[in-house]
């Protein structure tokens, strides 16, 4: 048997999962009906399986088998600062976004810290789920100093309000600072949120500055993980 048998295995499993023959959320075969299957050792399986995870095509999940993931997710730019409904528009699905908190909240210690703000200051949290194609597959908590933000409603939560901030109140959002983590799931992931049988979220912690350097939001933005691609252009300086 060839040595890059496991190759052949990926090509064949990566050509039926773009044909369709192979859907997102379907199950693979064990590795054990792999072995028989293909003809080959456990080894052998497992190499391609491996591979497969590696690029995105499937999700292994302890004691539970292989998935294979929607191949088709979506792009979610990691440079610049992009709002969702911008990246909706951009994307061309059906999208909806439902506000499940709203308000002014005094900080906690993890929050003053993330905010840089005091004891004394008072912050807006508004908590969304948001829908594409009818699913929800991302959480945004966002939280914004309310010395830059005076106003806020529930209903430009549903809209954009970056679109608010930036056209209405004249804030001039320059840059920002991300970090992106692969963490647990926690209540709010599973109550707000379609999982599925995830039990890992990928999230996106951005802390928004205005022109002049002052920090006006933090935000945690929660992505389903067998939904978006993160992506970004890179140069290398010479």
């Amino acid at each position: 048997m060839r040595e890059n048998k496991f190759m052949t295995i990926y090509e064949d499993v990566v050509a039926n999962i773009q044909s369709g023959q192979l859907r997102p959320n379907t199950k693979l075969p064990s590795e054990n009906e792999l072995v028989e299957q293909y003809e080959t050792s456990r080894e052998t399986i497992r190499k391609a399986l491996n591979l497969l995870s590696q690029n995105g095509y499937i999700q292994k999940m302890k004691g539970k088998g292989s998935f294979v993931l929607d191949v088709s997710r979506f792009d979610f730019p990691i440079s610049g600062l992009v709002s969702f409904k911008e990246l909706a528009e951009k994307l061309g699905h059906e999208s909806h976004t439902v506000v499940e908190e709203f308000g002014l909240i005094k900080p906690d210690e993890e929050l003053r810290t993330q905010l840089h703000v005091t004891s004394k200051d008072t912050v807006w949290k508004v908590v969304r789920a948001r829908e594409i194609d009818g699913e929800r597959i991302i959480l945004d908590k966002d939280f914004f100093n309310k010395k830059f933000v005076p106003h806020l409603t529930e209903d430009i939560c549903r809209g954009s309000i970056y679109e608010y901030l930036e056209k209405e109140v004249g804030l001039k959002i320059s840059f920002a600072k991300k970090e992106i983590s692969v963490d647990e799931l926690t209540e709010d992931d599973r109550h707000y949120l379609d999982l599925k049988e995830y039990e890992h979220i990928v999230v996106v912690r951005n802390y928004v500055y205005l022109d002049d350097a002052s920090l006006f939001q933090y935000t945690e933005s929660r992505h389903r993980l067998d939904k978006f691609r993160f992506v970004d252009f890179a140069r290398r300086g010479v």
